[in-house]
């Protein structure tokens, strides 16, 4: 089995659980991915083997770099070949990014996999569902992106196993926090988001007299982050967690009441498997992608959706507003459950092995 993706963690984190799914010796699977993406740390922690090839996007990246990355491509497909007359894999499995384009071209006749996690399709995807075999998706509105119909199959968003491991109660005592009091959790992806992390410090004092906090910053902020932490009293410190980065996320999602964040494709999975109401803040800097993920939460009465540029002048008030309503947040919990698929990466990996003709989870995939 050959994996290849990369980027964001909406396309690497699946993959991951897909490849839990299919229950390979690691033997048998092989990861490629970018040249210093976020990707290769999570993939070879799991000591999963992994390789890197050149890659690197050709949409909107202007005349002065689009030579160069047309070279990266090359280098890519040509390195994509190689790995694939050596590997022989029986099937492939692509779950976005632009790394996976070069493998897909180099893959043209081996059964091939393309998952996609966000409700409309980056144009990558767009691309690569051209050379798949099948298409697995996340929500059902996906469809209206693809016209060849008879490639589709909805799946669901795949969740990581360990997200369930973590009971509201584990959650609690592991951060220390009391069961009488609601919690907030915040969290800007696996990067940080600088809008909502400047705005939240500032909200702290207010937040932290009526509720408890969790706050994943990311990296980018995480010294100012730290150093606003530090003012707080010690009674305000006992109700506010706060790390750069924490792999424990089923605990966040766990603990949390309601949670402020942006709206990547893995909302639409992991808050619905724990029922848990959003305050999401679309990334305001790229296409259309996370809007469209907040809209279908919102239609269905399980996330508002809060404008970046408005953080400043909303963001206290509508937690407040939420958190304080538990009426209202038992509705939009119970709306969000309503969308959960466990068994989402069970169906793609039954996906793939029938594509690959193994009836069984035996032998190589």
């Amino acid at each position: 089995m050959l994996i290849c993706a990369g980027g964001t963690g909406g396309g690497v984190y699946p993959a991951i659980t897909v490849l839990e799914a299919l229950d390979l010796d690691k033997g048998s699977v092989l990861w490629v991915g970018g040249r210093g993406g976020m990707e290769e740390d999570l993939v070879t922690r799991l000591e999963i083997p992994f390789t890197a090839i050149p890659a690197a996007g050709v949409h909107g990246v202007g005349l002065k770099k689009l030579p160069g990355n047309i070279w990266k491509l090359l280098k890519g497909y040509l390195s994509s070949v190689k790995i694939l007359r050596e590997f022989k894999p029986d099937a492939l499995l692509f779950t976005g990014g632009y790394v996976a384009f070069p493998m897909a071209l180099a893959g043209l006749g081996k059964p091939s996999l393309l998952y996609v996690p966000d409700i409309e399709p980056a144009m990558a995807l767009k691309a690569l569902s051209r050379f798949a075999d099948r298409i697995a998706l996340t929500t059902d509105s996906s469809a209206a992106y693809f016209p060849n119909k008879s490639k589709l199959t909805v799946t669901g968003y795949p969740v990581r196993s360990d997200l369930a491991g973590w009971s509201k109660a584990k959650a609690l005592d592991y951060f220390g926090f009391k069961a009488d009091l609601p919690t907030l959790a915040v969290t800007g992806g696996s990067k940080g988001a600088r809008s909502i992390n400047k705005v939240v410090m500032k909200c702290l004092p207010e937040w932290l007299k009526h509720m408890q906090v969790v706050h994943l910053s990311g990296h980018l902020d995480w010294e100012e982050v730290e150093a606003n932490a530090q003012t707080l009293s010690a009674e305000q410190s006992k109700r506010y967690q706060v790390f750069p980065y924490l792999h424990e996320m089923g605990a966040v999602l766990a603990t949390a009441d309601l949670i402020v964040s942006r709206a990547g494709a893995s909302t639409l999975g992991e808050y619905p498997l724990f029922g848990l109401p959003a305050i999401l803040v679309p990334y305001p800097y790229a296409w259309r992608y996370q809007k469209v993920n907040a809209g279908f939460l919102e239609d269905r009465g399980a996330a508002v959706i809060l404008q970046d540029e408005l953080l400043e002048s909303e963001l206290l008030d509508r937690v407040l507003g939420l958190i304080q309503n538990p009426n209202t947040l038992s509705r939009m919990s119970r709306a969000m459950s309503a969308l959960a698929t466990p068994e989402a990466a069970h169906m793609i990996a039954a996906l793939i092995y029938d594509m690959a003709g193994t009836p069984g989870r035996e032998g190589k995939a």
